[in-house]
């Protein structure tokens, strides 16, 4: 079953973040993972909007995403954002 990672963050250090960025992305096609969503405009329906940036990736499994998660190149990528953000990050079982 698709599993979804939905990762929000207000960025406080643009440059760091996009060191982030150009780090993260190999390491989520290197799992099968398959950006849906990487921040973009937002239209607010309801409540209050997101946090500054979301992104939402697509993987295989819940499975699937949490090995991209705790892979080494991945957890080497995170280390380029920590301080640049404050982010909240989590996995979502699809509809099957």
């Amino acid at each position: 079953m698709t599993a979804y990672v939905i990762y929000q963050a207000d960025v406080l250090d643009n440059d760091r973040y996009d060191q982030y960025r150009a780090e993260a992305a190999p390491a989520v096609a290197a799992h099968g993972g398959t950006y849906l969503v990487r921040g973009g405009e937002v239209d607010v329906l309801e409540g209050d909007p997101p946090r500054g940036r979301t992104v939402v990736v697509a993987f295989e499994s819940m499975e699937a995403a949490r090995r991209w998660y705790d892979s080494e190149r991945y957890q080497h990528a995170k280390t380029l954002r920590d301080g640049a953000v404050e982010a909240s990050a989590y996995i979502v079982a699809g509809v099957d």
